[in-house]
């Protein structure tokens, strides 16, 4: 089934955009051939949200400390916008070299991440649980009488 995510940015500058998330985010990449990279990305949800139009889709990064993030990023002379609070978190966005915004953000709303880390057991799974442990549990054998020894 799904094993992941492949998020694409446009990008006027796409090499430029590529040069900050491996030196500015610092992302694992690979380089696919060509200059191509392609970085790994922190653990990832998604929101589906109401709208009067299709295939409008946002990209938005998460952090622990939005002041945090935006103090790193002018250390490394990359400015971002005022902390705007809204009601799931503070957010602030970042402009690409490439002239793109990407948003960033302090969540306060919960993470599904957590919930994954430790799914809630349901009667079916507790069930298949513990028939699977029945199936490992030793069976007492019945220990076969040794074979009589010929002498030579």
């Amino acid at each position: 089934m799904i094993h992941g995510a492949h998020v694409i940015v446009y990008s006027k500058n796409s090499d430029a955009d590529r040069d900050f998330f491996r030196d500015v985010l610092a992302y694992p990449f690979v380089d696919v051939g060509h200059g191509w990279l392609i970085f790994a990305l922190p653990p990832a949800e998604v929101a589906v949200h109401p709208s009067g139009e299709n295939d409008k889709h946002e990209l938005y990064l998460m952090c622990d400390d939005v002041h945090a993030f935006i103090a790193e990023m002018a250390a490394r002379g990359v400015a971002c916008s005022e902390v705007h609070e809204e009601r799931w978190g503070s957010l602030t966005q970042l402009t690409l070299p490439g002239g793109g915004k990407i948003g960033v953000y302090q969540p306060r709303h919960p993470s599904p991440k957590a919930k994954a880390a430790a799914p809630a057991r349901t009667p079916r799974k507790a069930a298949k649980k513990k028939k699977a442990a029945k199936k490992k549990a030793p069976v007492a054998k019945a220990k076969k009488k040794a074979a009589p020894r010929r002498r030579r």
